[in-house]
């Protein structure tokens, strides 16, 4: 398939967002500027892998010719040549299909900022520190990355775990590197609490939820129950003396948001709605998407809570994905945060899925 038309219309689009974003008024509107900012990006970067594309291209067409060359005295050059042609396959085979991928339907939610949402599972006290363990592994991660953590709700457990512990990540694509860590995570080992050495098994559940714009959807007043009650466990006088903890409900459809890590009962009110908002969007897109996430499935899961998707095993330093099948030796490193070839693999995974649809023309 010759890509060439395809990728020239989209360039010419990135030339008119060139032109509507030198535009003094291009911020009047924010939520457009967003909006047009996201598709800049990523036409960007299509236009510098394409870049890339023609120039293996011509390289490899220059050392072609040259392999072929009979010239007195080019013997050699032509060898040379000639052993840089596989390379120079690989790498346009390569630069091809980064362009497939840049060119299928964006998925509007992939440079969103997200909420992450960490509740303790099966295993009681050791859940709950697994939980906190988690929790801190997305913590290094999002500081590696250039990314920075907002804490909006949360619930200590008795020995510094946590029952529950909800915070927003912002940055750049954010909800694109989070969004498969969806689901039940388990852990294999010794409890501090175990005197006889034994492996428990524990999990937590990961929710990770494309932040969603006021815009998108409007909480209507009389759909709200907001209640305000002073907030519980450790923080100081100031949290547990003020009614600053906030409690909202989502009539419609039952759901509940508290919001208590602040002193303030207004932004605790913004954030305990920016989560509300995050879980309705998800639920919708989930009914919406639900053809969409069933062809998926067979390859890295739908990143449902109910699926069990990694395992953490103490013993043997190992970490198993098990919707594509990877597994690494590098516990301790990924516990610190470090989860770039994990998350690229699934990233891997999920465009092989959907290149795979095109190809069989399943929208």
């Amino acid at each position: 398939m010759d890509l060439r038309p395809i990728v020239l219309k989209k360039l010419d689009r990135l030339r008119e967002l060139d032109a509507e974003i030198a535009d003094p008024a291009f911020f009047d509107q924010p939520a457009r500027a967003r909006q047009a900012l996201r598709e800049h990006s990523t036409l960007k970067a299509l236009g510098a892998t394409w870049g890339e594309l023609e120039k293996a291209r011509a390289d490899r067409d220059a050392n072609a010719d040259l392999a072929k060359s009979s010239a007195p005295g080019d013997a050699e050059l032509a060898a040379l040549a000639a052993e840089e042609l596989p390379a120079l396959d690989a790498r346009i085979a390569s630069l091809e299909r980064d362009v497939q991928l840049a060119l299928l339907p964006p998925d509007e939610n992939e440079d969103r900022d997200a909420i992450v949402e960490i509740r303790a599972g099966t295993g009681g006290s050791e859940a709950a520190l697994f939980a906190a363990d988690l929790h801190r592994m997305y913590a290094r991660y999002a500081e590696s990355a250039g990314l920075r953590i907002e804490p909006l709700d949360s619930s200590p457990s008795e020995l510094g775990g946590f029952k529950e512990v909800v915070f927003k990540v912002t940055g750049q694509s954010v909800f694109r590197q989070l969004r498969y860590e969806s689901g039940v995570h388990r852990v294999q080992r010794v409890p501090a609490t175990e005197a006889q050495g034994r492996i428990h098994t524990s999990t937590a559940t990961v929710a990770v939820l494309p932040e969603a714009e006021e815009v998108e959807l409007e909480l209507k007043p009389e759909d709200l129950r907001i209640e305000v009650s002073r907030a519980g466990g450790p923080g100081g006088q100031g949290v547990n003396t003020t009614d600053s903890a906030v409690q909202v409900m989502h009539i419609p459809t039952g759901t509940i948001v508290r919001c208590q890590d602040g002193r303030s009962q207004i932004k605790n009110k913004e954030k305990a709605l920016g989560i509300l908002r995050a879980r309705l969007l998800e639920r919708k897109q989930a009914e919406e998407h639900e053809k969409y996430a069933a062809q998926r499935k067979g390859q890295i899961g739908s990143g449902g809570r109910e699926e069990k998707i990694r395992t953490y095993n103490y013993a043997q330093n190992r970490l198993t994905d098990h919707r594509i099948g990877l597994t690494l030796y590098n516990l301790d490193r990924v516990l610190e945060g470090d989860l770039a070839e994990t998350i690229a693999a699934l990233q891997a995974a999920d465009m092989a899925a959907r290149l795979a649809a095109v190809d069989l023309g399943v929208s």
